[in-house]
């Protein structure tokens, strides 16, 4: 099937430093970092991405951390729980800003 994101990109990801080594070679070292064992589990951090994949849509984040969720033992239920805190979360901030638009309309008709 062909998209508009090619699958097969997520596999050059770590091609990027082609055109800013430095740059990319600190990025990796703090994303390896940033997904290693600390106070929370690799496990937790993993659902937490899938969250947030969702959240900021990055296709070839999904389909990464959909495979690293399964392969650090999330279950399907879990998965499904993780992204539907991250349409809760997008949802409800979307709808606070109503009360932006609720206290303009109020102003322009009072």
């Amino acid at each position: 099937m062909k998209t508009y994101y090619n699958p097969e990109d997520l596999k050059k990801f770590s091609n990027i430093g082609e055109f800013d080594k430095p740059l990319a070679d600190k990025f990796f070292s703090w994303y390896g970092d940033v997904f290693a064992e600390g106070a929370l589990t690799a496990r937790e951090k993993s659902l937490i991405a899938l969250a947030v994949a969702h959240a900021v849509q990055c296709p070839y984040c999904i389909d990464a951390y959909s495979e690293d969720t399964l392969a650090k033992g999330c279950t399907e239920e879990q998965m499904m729980e993780a992204v539907h805190v991250a349409a809760a979360i997008r949802g409800g901030s979307s709808l606070v800003h109503a009360t932006q638009m609720m206290n303009k309309v109020k102003e322009l008709t009072m």
